[in-house]
């Protein structure tokens, strides 16, 4: 299960955060700087995967941004069962599939190239409500929901063109 998607530029500073599960707003800065840095520090002949406080971390870097995935162990009772079960001592294993989160990052980054052209981190920047769209339309309460680019940008498609109906209704004024 997705925990959380950071997407971060080289100077460790943070574009977009979006969680799925609740964290105390002091405990997501405190995580997100230690994540960050350890991303950061890594070199690119080291792998992309780190266990960090529970957490299994998955970071893969385009460009300028690092696109950052937390994946926790899923919980009992949630309504998509592995069928694993629980271990007797209650603790749960994080199965999460570490290649399968690196092609969702990159499928994440290919649907943001083809939405804006090339994606940097100024579209990130001014443009974050439709960035957070997007993620939104990929990722439904921690778990990965589509990863088809059509059907993921044909919602943001009907946005802008309705956004300049408007600017043209408003603007003949």
């Amino acid at each position: 299960m997705i925990a959380f998607i950071l997407m971060v530029n080289k100077q460790g500073q943070t574009r977009l955060s979006s969680y799925y599960q609740w964290i105390s707003m002091a405990e997501r800065v405190a995580l997100e700087s230690e994540i960050i840095r350890k991303c950061l520090g890594r070199s690119e002949l080291q792998c992309s995967f780190i266990e960090y406080r529970g957490y299994k971390v998955i970071y893969r870097r385009y460009a300028s941004l690092f696109f950052i995935v937390g994946t926790t162990p899923q919980q009992p009772g949630s309504e998509i069962e592995t069928g694993n079960g629980p271990q007797s001592s209650g603790i749960y294993e994080n199965t999460t599939n570490e290649l399968g989160m690196l092609e969702f990052i990159h499928t994440l980054v290919e649907t943001m190239d083809k939405w804006a052209g090339s994606i940097c981190e100024l579209d990130i920047m001014y443009q974050l409500e439709q960035v957070h769209f997007l993620v939104d339309e990929m990722v439904m309460d921690g778990f990965i929901y589509e990863t088809n680019k059509a059907n993921v940008l044909r919602p943001l498609d009907l946005l802008e063109k309705e956004a300049k109906k408007d600017d043209t209704v408003f603007g003949s004024r």
